[in-house]
């Protein structure tokens, strides 16, 4: 297939789409594909996943049941775990998870396994791209020869481009199709291709000159939010040691019509994203002999502020109850990273559980979004853990509660009632007339 028939194929939405990966990324970009009116197909090692797609029911917020059984039933997406099936794409998007090692180094043997696989179903004139966030350099560097494994040549028999993810789990402004998308492809030839395919399934394109470009503009918009929580952060512990109000403090500061931008401390940071992707630039940085002090500051900031919410929330024991630590019941609010969202990705609540129960106190949690805690790579022994119900009782049955994620579901007002003691590291009491002692934190 040439490149004017691929295009073709695109532009008359008769190219077939394989989407790599059916997460928090792949299952709103494969509905998105198949809206747009490509013939989509999902790809996924988790058996669940394409089995709860086949279904017609979806476990991602972002992408409610009845618009995923209406594409499915219309015969518009589908989703298998058998990757032959790739060999009938002329689209293949890639959107794998790229952790952290132990070592704070890049894992990219999804991608690796993930193109090994493309490599062996690959077919001339197939364009693929690459979403899965990770240092600028991976596409060319290590997705294009593997896939060049297959015998085929990048740029002659197929195409490579890079388009970062931008999903923003629980955005009720922004989605898939509305948020500009960054493109790039190897060569004039790729790059045409990637602004045509995913200018039919988005509402913008924004086209840079090159995939390595495109993977800094992502890393850079991640590094941005790092750094500038990691300033509220330490801005949050200096200013309790002084009796200063960090809240009062930003909201105040936010009047300002320029120059300023809020962000929010927090007990740490979660999701994908802000807390692992800083770290592929600081590791690619070390080949070119730099080292990224500011960014690893940030991350140590960060990295640091469930330990200082576990600190405090041990000091408002002692003080207010004259309680230990380790003979404390702690109910956490929250298992998200975020407010309104499922995600538990990175969540800080892990880690603030983890530090509470070594200290020998008990936890419970409360999360109106997460029944029960799934399987994870890094915190397997919170496997199905379930939420409790936040009632009377439950909040008599513990000493203290730690609102670690601010949901709107949750009842702040009988928190307020009914809690002894409340550690709030979201400020979300400050709405509410709480009988409770309130500490931020």
């Amino acid at each position: 297939m040439t490149t004017s028939s691929l295009l073709d194929r695109i532009n008359n939405r008769k190219a077939t789409v394989g989407v790599i990966g059916l997460g928090y990324v792949g299952l709103p970009l494969a509905a998105a594909a198949a809206r747009a009116g490509f013939p989509t197909v999902g790809f996924d090692i988790d058996p669940a996943k394409p089995a709860a797609i086949t279904a017609q029911t979806s476990y991602i917020e972002a992408v409610p049941t009845p618009v995923l059984a209406g594409l499915v039933a219309q015969g518009k997406l589908s989703a298998t775990t058998d990757f032959a099936g790739l060999a009938k794409c002329q689209v293949i998007i890639v959107c794998v998870p790229t952790p952290l090692t132990r070592h704070r180094e890049p894992d990219l043997s999804y991608i690796e396994d993930t193109a090994r696989t493309i490599a062996r179903h690959l077919k001339p004139g197939t364009l693929v791209s690459l979403e899965s966030t990770t240092y600028p350099g991976t596409t060319s560097e290590v997705m294009v020869p593997l896939l060049e494994k297959s015998g085929l040549v990048c740029g002659k028999d197929f195409f490579v481009g890079f388009s970062p993810e931008r999903e923003d789990p629980g955005n009720r402004d922004f989605n898939t199709v509305t948020i500009p998308k960054v493109v790039a492809g190897e060569g004039a030839e790729a790059s045409g291709l990637m602004q045509a395919f995913y200018g039919a399934v988005v509402a913008r394109t924004v086209a840079v000159s090159t995939p390595a470009t495109a993977e800094a503009v992502k890393i850079t918009e991640n590094i941005y939010r790092a750094v500038n929580i990691a300033l509220v952060n330490e801005l949050k512990v200096i200013f309790d040691a002084m009796g200063i109000d960090v809240w009062e403090v930003i909201n105040a500061a936010k009047t300002k019509p320029f120059g300023y931008q809020a962000f929010y401390p927090g007990p740490g940071l979660g999701g994908h994203c802000i807390p692992i992707d800083p770290f592929y630039l600081t590791w690619k940085a070390r080949e070119f002999d730099i080292h990224t002090r500011f960014i690893e500051l940030a991350g140590q900031i960060n990295t640091a502020m469930p330990r200082y919410v576990v600190n405090r929330l041990e000091e408002a024991l002692d003080r207010h109850l004259g309680l230990s630590l380790s003979r404390a019941r702690v109910l956490v609010i929250g298992m998200a990273y975020k407010k309104n969202v499922a995600d538990i990705r990175e969540s800080p609540s892990f880690k603030l559980i983890e530090l509470i129960e070594e200290r020998g106190g008990s936890c419970a949690f409360h999360d109106p979004h997460v029944a029960a805690i799934p399987p994870t790579r890094e915190h397997a022994d919170f496997t199905g853990r379930e939420s409790v119900a936040l009632s009377t009782e439950t909040l008599a049955a513990h000493d203290v509660v730690l609102i670690a994620t601010d949901h709107d579901a949750v009842d702040y007002g009988l928190i307020g009632r009914a809690a002894r003691l409340v550690v709030d590291c979201r400020n979300r009491m400050a709405q509410e007339e709480a009988q409770a002692v309130v500490v931020k934190a």
